[in-house]
């Protein structure tokens, strides 16, 4: 039987991590991609139904080598998970140069590639399925993680244009925008309480990666093009996308219930 694949990035940690736990008890065959190989064989261990694959997403010839393992394994790919992603919180007038690149190319550049690389592969093939991670800062601005938002806002925007492109081709693109979900972003985030306040000024409830990939997989079996997690903090991020001065009334308020997260978790 010919073998179809799901590719996973990210998938060393965070919600890429539980997606590729979770559909591999569900026993499809997997590949996780992660720049930290260290960390994918503390979590992984490779069989003829999982690959462990380490390279820097944002470089074309990481997704070359993927495609020639493909090639070698005779295989198709049913799907393709951008869940790569990283973060620092700074204000515009404090961030290094540097960090410029570090969000562009790992959220931006990475996720690109992925899709370009591995949607064209999908046309081939007739079918396919790309699901990249977004963010709620990808519909709506958040100062404090311009660097973040900007990233997040550029996949959003080139995920929606390439699924009107490949929709044709058999090939299904979606973006998913979660709200704040309990992974390493979060924590790197409370060493950053000025720069955070709006990322925490959600529910009290954080959202968990088993929330994100049950959504995941309810996305597999019925794709769309844009689901927010909530859907509820979803419309909200789309009001304050479309008209940023209603985002501004509320300000003070939502940075102080922010500020007031912030301080509950930091505590414990």
């Amino acid at each position: 039987m010919e073998t179809k694949l799901v590719l996973i990035t990210g998938a060393a940690s965070g919600i890429g991590l539980h997606l590729a736990k979770s559909l591999s008890e569900k026993g499809y065959a997997l590949v996780v991609i992660d720049l930290n190989l260290e960390q994918l064989q503390k979590e992984f261990q490779e069989n003829d139904r999982l690959q462990i694959f380490s390279g820097d997403v944002s470089l074309p010839g990481t997704w070359e080598k993927i495609l020639q393992f493909i090639d070698s394994k005779n295989a198709k790919v049913s799907h393709l998970f951008n869940c790569a992603g990283v973060i620092k919180p700074g204000f515009v007038k404090d961030f290094e140069l540097s960090d410029i690149d570090f969000h562009l190319n790992v959220n931006t550049k990475g996720s690109i590639l992925g899709l370009k690389f591995i949607a064209d592969r999908m046309k081939e093939q007739g079918f396919g399925h790309v699901i990249t991670i977004s963010s709620l800062a990808g519909l709506a601005p958040v100062s404090g993680l311009s660097l973040y938002a900007a990233s997040k806002f550029a996949i959003r925007g080139f995920c929606l244009s390439a699924a009107a492109e490949y929709k044709q081709f058999g090939v299904k693109i979606s973006v998913v925008c979660p709200d704040l979900v309990a992974t390493p972003m979060l924590d790197l985030q409370l060493e950053y309480p000025e720069e955070a306040k709006l990322t925490f000024s959600g529910p009290s409830k954080v959202l968990q990666p088993e929330d994100i990939t049950k959504a995941l997989i309810r996305l597999m079996d019925k794709p769309k093009e844009l689901i927010c997690i909530p859907e509820s903090r979803g419309l909200l991020a789309k009001i304050a996308g479309i008209w940023p001065w209603a985002g501004e009334i509320f300000r003070d308020k939502l940075e102080k219930k922010g500020a007031e997260t912030i301080k509950k978790l930091r505590m414990g």
